[in-house]
């Protein structure tokens, strides 16, 4: 039950996370100013930094556990749709997000933000239904 209460509150966290970042912080990019944009946006992935890397891992090392470890009471299929949903969430922060944010450290470009944004729908597609899911899994147990 350990690692289902571990995998909902962070994959519940990444939600809230992601729902900010795509309605608040990305759109608010371009409002920064280019004199301000290297301090600015080298601030927002330290500090961002902080707050996701930490649920990425649990959500991850608990994403790769629950099938294995998974309470009684929850379908065997929802572990693994939660670990699809996970891989999705971070795969596409790995190979998309990571990359945009080291080239918008070199300076602004309002069509790596529109593309951030543009995969981040994806990413909180993702983390939604891997929230709503958790949800599930916690009642089923």
């Amino acid at each position: 039950m350990a690692v289902l209460l571990a995998n909902a509150a962070s994959a519940l966290v990444l939600t809230g996370v992601i729902w900010v970042v795509q309605l608040v912080l990305y759109p608010l990019f371009s409002q920064v100013g280019t004199g301000r944009w290297g301090a600015y946006h080298g601030q927002h992935t330290r500090r961002i930094g902080w707050v996701v890397v930490p649920a990425m891992a649990v959500e991850l090392a608990s994403s790769v556990a629950l099938p294995f470890v998974r309470p009684a009471g929850v379908a065997a299929w929802m572990p693994v749709a939660a670990l699809a949903l996970t891989l999705l969430a971070l795969g596409m922060t790995g190979v998309f997000g990571t990359a945009d944010h080291g080239r918008l450290s070199r300076g602004y470009d309002q069509r790596i933000v529109r593309r951030l944004i543009d995969v981040g729908w994806v990413r909180t597609a993702a983390w939604s239904a891997h929230g709503v899911l958790a949800l599930a899994m916690l009642a089923a147990a």
